[in-house]
């Protein structure tokens, strides 16, 4: 594999710190450097997706009919390179990396047309309907019901752990429309207004949100819902290919670039002087460590090459993603985990009754605030988008032949 980077490949690494430097403006680092997830509230969310937007970069992996970049493989890694090493918002994954390739490979010519196009704009937010209370990683054991009344369906049942529900204005959801057969082949892809009446989102109260509104995850109730039937992605019954489709987008981004600059927090952190002088950093234990971890972010880094190299060549990811996933999750929170360890004693106040305004100001560095709620974020990330133990099965069986 050929890692050096062309004229045009380097011009176009200064095109990406220009737009970074003339757009991840002050106010949106402020409020990023206080997150304990990675994302803003809604308004800062969408002020760096409609920047993104109007210089044609909200979707880097889209083909470039529907809005694209039509980057290369190595442009698309220094893109994904730079944002990381900046520090820059994550993108909210539920329309541009999510549904839209799902809407592009199986919906039909109107639903493309209706629906892509405000989401590259981020017009429009979107949600996922996936996980239900008792069918998380089994998946499959799906009950939300979706009954066909002729001219319309009608859902009933819940969905849980929803990210960002509160904001939506769509969700796509897996629903159950037949029952008896093997579980994978009763289940259907459908997308839903959140305006429509007899849904509720109600908020799931975590550690790590300050005030009701800005919470992660939510569970979403369905009491006699009335969804029309153009809302039906594909085929009834075939949804279970089309969550398949998804979740290989859901977890096939780049990981490596993020974790570096994790690590660099983590090296920064632990090189301030304590009150006896002493450096954490100067630990040799603790020093190995993280060395250990920066190799194996390189190793990961290079296995994630080799796959944007084969997407770039018009394969889509496989069981390999499975692979990323994993590796990535269990990284994120070792080196989370290291996070805590390096600040100390200043990570202990940050419960979620101190994030209010009666609490301030807050004791320590700014930033040591997020890095006690952010290591308790990620004790998710080896769960969601399919827990690593199925990741592995999944594997074992594609890979191995298990």
């Amino acid at each position: 594999m050929d890692l050096s980077f062309s004229k045009d490949d380097l011009a176009f690494r200064d095109e990406v710190r220009r737009f970074i430097d003339e757009n991840f403006d002050g106010e949106l680092r402020a409020k990023l450097s206080q997150s304990k997830n990675g994302y803003l509230d809604k308004d800062g969310q969408l002020k760096w997706q409609r920047a993104l937007y109007r210089r044609g970069w909200a979707a880097p992996n889209w083909p470039v009919e529907y809005g694209g970049t039509g980057w290369t493989a190595s442009q698309k890694y220094i893109y994904e390179s730079e944002t990381a090493a900046a520090g820059t918002p994550l993108v909210s994954p539920m329309g541009l990396k999510m549904v839209a390739p799902v809407l592009m490979a199986f919906g039909s010519d109107v639903q493309k047309k209706k629906y892509l196009p405000p989401i590259l704009a981020s017009e429009v937010w979107w949600c996922q309907g996936y996980s239900e209370p008792g069918s998380g990683s089994d998946l499959a054991s799906l009950q939300m019901r979706c009954e066909d009344k002729g001219d319309h369906y009608l859902l009933n049942g819940s969905k849980i752990w929803t990210t960002h529900a509160q904001w939506a204005d769509w969700m796509f959801n897996l629903v159950r429309t037949r029952q008896g057969a093997k579980p994978q082949e009763g289940i259907s892809f459908i997308l839903v207004d959140m305006r429509t009446p007899g849904i509720k989102v109600e908020a799931i109260v975590t550690t790590d949100y300050p005030v009701p509104g800005q919470q992660e995850i939510n569970q979403v109730f369905y009491d006699d819902v009335r969804v029309p039937k153009e809302n039906l992605v594909g085929r009834e019954n075939e949804g279970w290919t089309y969550a398949k489709y998804l979740l290989e987008f859901e977890r096939g981004n780049a990981g490596a670039p993020g974790l570096k600059r994790a690590i660099g927090k983590v090296r920064k952190m632990a090189s301030q002087t304590d009150a006896s002088g002493a450096k954490l950093i100067d630990d040799p234990s603790f020093r190995a460590r993280v060395v250990d971890l920066e190799i194996q972010v390189s190793a990961m880094e290079f296995t994630e090459l080799r796959i944007f190299a084969s997407l770039s060549a018009g394969q889509r990811p496989g069981p390999e993603s499975s692979m990323i996933k994993c590796r990535n999750t269990d990284l994120q929170q070792v080196i989370s985990e290291l996070s805590v360890e390096a600040i100390g004693y200043y990570a202990m106040p940050f419960v979620r009754d101190t994030w209010t305004k009666a609490n301030e100001p807050r004791p320590g560095p700014d930033y040591a605030a997020p890095v006690a709620p952010y290591y308790f974020n990620l004790r998710k990330a080896s769960i969601y988008a399919g827990s690593n133990e199925i990741q592995r099965n999944i594997m074992a069986k594609a890979v191995l032949g298990l």
